[in-house]
């Protein structure tokens, strides 16, 4: 008999906790079992297996960062949106660095859920690009650029990689600075042909 007040939902936001505590690469079941006080078989009436357990703190992960980054951009635009979603993007990943981690992990083939959870992010970046008047192949272009620069800062600085003494936020709205330039000169670009 399952355990009262155990459900999926209990199961993934306890693993939700355990990344950010430990790390997404340390998540088991057993850890989670430990911290809902049940025994690990327990677990399996909720969730399949790790991977599963894994693919749905993902899906939960996702939606937040989606909804962090669409609160901070909505009613702005241009630059103003850039730093707003950057510094969304940047407070998720520092608050919540196990689920960040696992925003990064792609869907399996045929999984709606996540494939809808991460186009939910994917449709505030290109709001913010659009501002740009970038679309289409330049759009995906911008996107990645985005991701990548901001990704690499979130990840150098949670490594504790910025061991300099120069102020890391303002190391981080430089980014953003030159973040914005080049998409302002892709636009620019465009319009000149």
């Amino acid at each position: 008999m399952p355990r009262a007040g155990l459900s999926r939902e209990v199961v993934v936001r306890e693993a939700c906790d355990v990344v950010d505590e430990v790390g997404w690469p340390a998540l088991t079941l057993a850890a989670v079992a430990g911290r809902l006080g049940v025994r690990l078989p327990s677990l399996y009436k909720h969730v399949v297996g790790l991977d599963a357990l894994r693919r749905d703190v993902t899906v939960v992960a996702l939606r937040e960062l989606g909804g962090a980054i669409g609160e901070a951009a909505v009613g702005r635009s241009g630059r103003v949106a850039l730093a707003a979603v950057a510094m969304a993007y940047r407070d998720y990943a520092t608050a919540h660095p196990g689920r960040y981690e696992a925003t990064l992990r792609a869907p399996a083939a045929g999984d709606d859920d996540h494939v809808a959870a991460g186009e939910a992010v994917l449709r505030v970046v290109l709001a913010v690009l659009s501002g740009y008047g970038l679309d289409g192949a330049e759009a995906v272009d911008a996107t990645r650029v985005l991701r990548a620069g901001l990704h690499g800062f979130v990840s150098l600085e949670r490594a504790g990689g910025f061991g300099m003494p120069q102020d890391v936020d303002h190391s981080f709205a430089r980014l953003v600075d030159a973040l914005h330039e080049a998409l302002a000169e892709w636009a620019a670009a465009r319009l000149r042909g």
